[in-house]
């Protein structure tokens, strides 16, 4: 009998290490494809959301959930090779996330806050955020405050527009754009407002830069001190004028762009967009254009261009010194994935792009691909895991969040 009673002790354990070292096998090998010694690992799973993601100096992982019942914003907790995941906190969904002089930021899609981190980079009462800025606009379309901040106590907000291309009818086909599109006076662009100033009201900011339809990711680049924003192109050109435009050229154009923002800078939306292929600024169809009409040259270049669709939704500068020489202070982009290219959507993958004194410097490459868990996604619905968010650990590792399960992955190099 004791000798039964110790054989059945001895297969549940034996159950439950097997059990465990499945955990950590499938942790360890979340099916994306890399550079040759790199590594990925899944370290958190199921959060919601996950959106913008952020890290504290000891090394605890601030992650913005959007549309979450129990909380916007979870915190990681590092415990060395792992995270405990602990209870949510601030009752609005949103994207935005960082951290800047010892407050935690964070948006909604109608304010900024701020919460104070105490000496071990926690939260120090997360019932009560600070509130920076309130009153932004929300009108359902582009909605996300992504937020990021310069090396003056300016904070940096994107306003995306609430329209396609600033159709009299948004979206209909044939219609015209608005003139002067009025849009313009309060969305389509970068505002800016004092990091350490609360209260502040949509009119309390300045417009930095227009002419941007959407920006989701932006990052301040230390190297020119300067911002760089990631825009989503229009959509719909097939669709709207399909005399002008075929479904490939609708399903290619228009280039999703990086830009290189200075106060005043103009992008050209809804007036123009930029077609990676014959390397121009074009005029909208809905201002005049048919495909091959270039814009004026008042408006900026993109300091980078990459194919249509794809939805950039974070930009991140690598400072860190763990990945090889060729990452150092370059880009990677996390493409969240279209849904409007036919026949095949594309994107759900992270990107670099090499630069060389604060320019791009040579072709933009796929770095981590795998998340969809299929090379052939022919709807949102198919993919497993779009990125979203991207931040870079203390050791230099690189973190790639996924707003379809919660998924949170590890990239790093092994010399």
């Amino acid at each position: 009998m004791k000798s039964l009673k110790i054989l059945k002790t001895f297969i549940l354990l034996s159950t439950v290490l097997l059990a465990h070292s499945y955990v950590n096998a499938q942790q360890a090998s979340p099916g994306l494809t890399l550079p040759a010694g790199f590594k990925a690992s899944v370290v958190a799973d199921k959060l919601g959301k996950a959106r913008h993601i952020a890290f504290n100096s000891k090394g605890d992982l601030f992650v913005k959930l959007d549309r979450s019942k129990n909380g916007g914003i979870v915190m990681l907790k590092s415990n060395g090779n792992s995270f405990e995941q602990t209870p949510a906190f601030g009752n609005y969904s949103g994207t935005g996330i960082a951290i800047h002089d010892g407050y935690l930021y964070a948006s909604s899609n109608k304010e900024v806050f701020r919460y104070k981190l105490n000496d071990q980079q926690q939260v120090s009462d997360p019932s009560k955020p600070e509130t920076v800025v309130t009153g932004l606009i929300d009108r359902g379309q582009h909605n996300s405050k992504s937020i990021a901040f310069d090396n003056d106590d300016n904070l940096y907000v994107n306003i995306g527009a609430y329209s396609n291309s600033c159709q009299q009818k948004d979206r209909q086909k044939g219609s015209m754009g608005r003139e002067g599109c009025p849009i313009l006076d309060s969305a389509g662009g970068i505002w800016q407002f004092k990091a350490d100033k609360l209260n502040q009201t949509y009119g309390d900011g300045t417009r930095y830069a227009t002419g941007l339809r959407n920006v989701v990711g932006l990052d301040w680049n230390k190297q020119t001190n300067t911002l760089f924003v990631m825009q989503h192109g229009r959509d719909q050109l097939h669709d709207l004028f399909p005399d002008l435009y075929t479904e490939q050229q609708s399903a290619e154009l228009p280039a999703e762009c990086m830009y290189e923002l200075k106060k005043d800078d103009n992008a050209g939306w809804p007036y123009l967009y930029y077609d990676q292929l014959q390397k121009k600024k074009i005029v909208a169809p809905e201002y005049g254009g048919d495909g091959k009409k270039e814009a004026d040259n008042k408006y900026i270049d993109p300091a980078a261009a990459f194919p249509g669709h794809m939805a950039p939704n974070a930009l991140l500068f690598y400072t860190g010194s763990q990945f090889p020489e060729k990452y150092k202070n370059g880009a990677f982009i996390a493409f969240h994935g279209s849904w409007n290219r036919s026949p095949q959507q594309e994107g759900y993958f992270v990107a670099f792009v090499p630069f060389k004194d604060g320019k791009p410097a040579g072709d933009w490459e796929i770095f981590a691909k795998g998340f969809a868990g299929t090379d052939k996604v022919v709807s949102t619905n198919e993919a497993q895991h779009r990125p979203c968010g991207l931040a870079q650990g203390p050791d230099g590792s690189l973190y790639v969040s996924d707003d379809v399960k919660g998924t949170i992955y590890k990239i790093s190099y092994q010399k």
